[in-house]
């Protein structure tokens, strides 16, 4: 394997990263502006306010999108890793 192959699996792995990541990452992002926004507006400083909502939207997200992330990474690994490790 070359160095230019070995960047190009590492950048695409790097990108399959990012796009499962995205969903979880955004709802957290939504999520902790909504409820900073509540605690603003009506002087709240409670700290399981902060978290239990963030959580459980995330694991709702987790849940909604699993099949989405599992056929993003089996696809990688099926069209770029192994056929890089069975040819080389």
């Amino acid at each position: 394997m070359t160095e230019g192959a070995f960047f190009d699996v590492l950048r695409h792995g790097m990108w399959v990263a990012v796009i499962i990541s995205t969903p979880i990452l955004s709802v957290a992002l939504v999520a902790g502006v909504a409820v900073g926004l509540f605690q603003a507006l009506t002087s709240i400083q409670e700290m399981s306010l902060t978290f239990v909502p963030k959580l459980l939207a995330i694991v709702a997200v987790f849940w909604i999108t699993t099949s989405f992330m599992t056929e993003t990474l089996v696809r990688f690994f099926q069209d770029e890793l192994i056929p890089l490790i069975v040819g080389g």
